[in-house]
């Protein structure tokens, strides 16, 4: 399922207060917000943030389709090797992710790592090579979490479409006419996007669902109400 939030801003304070009490893995992108609710940073003993790998192959990716650097080129090529694995695994339990991880993608990685660690002191600091080696090696623990816990994604690639719908038309926001509006939104979008996941027809589900809502369907089995189990 995919689960939206209204928030006024994309201050610290929004997500500080969206995750308040939140114990276990917290994927996310690079946004500084994140790192303040990390055990590292004192905010929250309960929280482990796990990284994204797109977000890095991106900042290499770029340098690679312009031709200006074969590190760049090097890096995407052997990251290539590490979305193959995850597709094999995809599927399979933690158990069994996490033990191929170990045992295939975590030689690729330690390989990326060090290249990068060796090449990095040769650059100029101000280079976008430079930068994006960085960008990676500040994150390694976060990055090689998914090694050992099946449970986590290469990549937050997931999330990042789930909200394309919503950012795409971003500019409607403005008129959602008041923070309750915004709630509403928030909560439709939650029940229509949660539906496609499940390759269910959202107008369909919507209807059935509020009809036996109307006719009193009782809150102990709500659970039968969820997209996952709809039949039509």
């Amino acid at each position: 399922m995919v689960a939206y939030r209204f928030e006024d801003s994309r201050g610290s304070e929004c997500v500080e207060r969206h995750l308040a009490g939140f114990a276990g893995i917290l994927q996310v992108d690079c946004y500084a917000a994140y790192n303040r609710l990390a055990k590292s940073a004192g905010a929250n003993e309960g929280v482990r943030l796990a990284a994204c790998f797109a977000h890095v192959r991106r900042r290499f990716y770029e340098l690679h389709v312009n031709e200006s650097s074969h590190l760049a080129t090097q890096t995407v090529t052997t990251m290539a090797g590490i979305w193959a694995i995850g597709a094999d695994i995809r599927g399979q339990d933690p158990a069994t992710r996490a033990k191929a991880r170990l045992e295939r993608c975590e030689p690729i990685v330690s390989t990326l790592f060090d290249l990068w660690e060796r090449e990095v002191p040769r650059l100029s600091g101000k280079s976008k090579l430079a930068e994006a080696i960085r960008y990676a090696l500040s994150r390694r623990a976060a990055l090689e979490r998914f090694l050992t816990d099946g449970r986590i994604e290469i990549d937050s690639n997931i999330v990042e479409r789930a909200i394309r719908p919503q950012t795409i038309t971003r500019k409607n926001a403005l008129f959602a006419g008041s923070h309750g509006g915004g709630r509403t939104w928030a909560t439709i979008a939650t029940l229509l996007q949660t539906a496609k996941m499940n390759d269910v027809d959202p107008h369909t589900w919507l209807t059935q669902t509020l009809d036996r809502i109307a006719q009193g369907w009782p809150i102990t089995q709500i659970d039968a109400l969820m997209p996952w189990n709809f039949k039509a």
